[in-house]
């Protein structure tokens, strides 16, 4: 926005110096059709006139090296708003890819919770109401995770090892009774990799 701004007050810059170009190129032209006119006949009235002329055309020429240093400026900033526009351009590409990419990836989350959603609803239905109770309490106060595996003697919800005494009485207990975590107080979920 700066370089575009910038382009545009060089550009009117150029326009001015221009125009003060054509204003004392148009005057020295007057004077000069005058002088060869032969209208002036005074001498002391045509020796003002000729050093006018001379005067103007110093004007000119200082003015005209106006315009090519604004000229030379205004190309010089043309070509940074170029390649600043690029890289605007480029930066939009990657931010529309990546804002695509993480669309999809938002797609496919959304349908592989909706997926296991279902999933969970089937095995909750199978799942005694009050483990299903104690295991959403524990759920929402673990932060999100209700129980965890019991991995040779290390509980996976707060990677503790079981204390000796818990271990037996996990062993004693029948397969289908609810243990927890000493520690964490998550269900515990026994396998042949328990440890026991």
């Amino acid at each position: 926005m700066a370089a575009q701004t910038e382009e545009s007050d060089t550009a009117r810059e150029q326009t001015k110096a221009e125009q003060d170009v054509d204003q004392v190129r148009q005057r020295a032209a007057r004077d000069q059709q005058r002088l060869d006119s032969g209208a002036i006949t005074s001498p002391k009235d045509l020796e003002n006139l000729q050093r006018e002329i001379a005067s103007l055309a110093k004007r000119q020429g200082d003015l005209e090296d106006i315009v090519l240093e604004v000229m030379e400026r205004r190309e010089s900033v043309q070509e940074r708003v170029t390649e600043l526009t690029d890289r605007v351009a480029s930066v939009q590409s990657k931010i529309d890819d990546a804002t695509s990419r993480r669309d999809a990836a938002f797609e496919e989350i959304d349908g592989e919770a909706a997926s296991v959603t279902k999933e969970r609803e089937v095995i909750a239905a199978s799942v005694p109401a009050d483990l299903l109770k104690l295991y959403d309490k524990l759920r929402e106060q673990q932060g999100g995770i209700g129980a965890a595996k019991l991995y040779q003697r290390t509980c996976q919800g707060c990677r503790q090892e079981l204390a000796i005494t818990d271990i037996n009485e996990i062993r004693a207990a029948a397969p289908d009774t609810v243990v927890r975590c000493e520690n964490c107080r998550r269900i515990l979920v026994r396998t042949s990799e328990s440890g026991l």
